[in-house]
């Protein structure tokens, strides 16, 4: 195993440190160590950031539920129009878009800038709503609970999960908070369970049509599970509204290289 693998794989470590800390950003870090540490196509990569995001939020959630901090019944609202969406998408959607999307003259856009320069639009929106994160539950106690609203934020975000991989916390977690008047630790217990059924859902779209890698797919996913332990251990202990934050401009600056690097370098 050479030295960029193992990289890869401690990284791995930090998706699910992330998810264990403040809910979300699994999939915002799982794409680039896929795609610019391990060489893994920008297609590929978004499946594989689907499996690898849903089975660790998937035992994240698990751990959450025993804990009384999952409430099902949203679970079902909001994850079932978003694990459809997001198995239309990745079974239909993307293997429908050609390898060339545009061309003029010398300016090509593929599929894989495509999605990659999508990715980097999610982690710029992702990377706002964390450094603003404190602003998060402030008007809660004044919104009530719309289920119509949950349901179509629910298939908004199955299609961006399918789309680009991601799991979409950063954006589950206000709606559980603003829309459904739940409190902070519930909203995170949940959404992992969100994430979890849509992002595995989406990867079942792939199954059959790409070619996976499943020893290294499964040893990725181990360590992303390690990772939420961890990351679980150290909410306890360190402030996760400022941690949002400092992960917010981590984030930022991270979509505003993948821009730079796709288009210029």
């Amino acid at each position: 195993m050479d030295v960029t693998m193992v990289s890869g794989y401690f990284l791995a470590l930090l998706v699910g440190v992330s998810l264990g800390l403040i809910g979300s950003g699994g999939s915002i870090l799982t794409v680039p160590i896929l795609v610019y540490i391990l060489t893994v196509n920008p297609v590929l990569a978004t499946a594989y950031s689907l499996f690898v995001v849903g089975s660790t939020a998937l035992v994240g959630g698990l751990r959450n539920a025993f804990q009384k901090n999952v409430d099902f019944s949203i679970v079902w609202v909001f994850g079932i129009p978003s694990l459809i969406a997001a198995y239309l998408v990745r079974a239909f959607v993307i293997p429908a878009i050609p390898d060339v999307v545009f061309s003029v003259s010398s300016f090509i856009i593929t599929k894989s800038l495509l999605l990659m320069v999508l990715f980097a639009v999610v982690m710029l929106t992702a990377s706002v709503r964390m450094i603003r994160s404190g602003q998060t539950g402030a008007l809660a106690a004044n919104v009530e609970i719309s289920y119509t609203k949950l349901v179509v934020l629910g298939v908004f975000i199955g299609v961006l999960a399918g789309a680009v991989g991601a799991g979409g916390g950063f954006l589950i977690i206000p709606a559980l908070v603003f829309i459904a008047h739940m409190p902070m630790k519930k909203a995170v217990g949940t959404s992992l369970f969100i994430i979890a059924i849509q992002s595995l859902a989406g990867f079942m779209g792939d199954v059959g049509q790409a070619e996976i890698n499943w020893p290294f797919l499964l040893l990725f996913s181990l360590m992303s599970v390690i990772g939420i332990f961890i990351g679980i251990g150290l909410s306890k202990k360190i402030p996760g509204e400022s941690l949002k934050k400092g992960f917010g401009w981590f984030v930022l600056a991270m979509g505003i290289y993948i821009l730079l690097k796709e288009f210029f370098m």
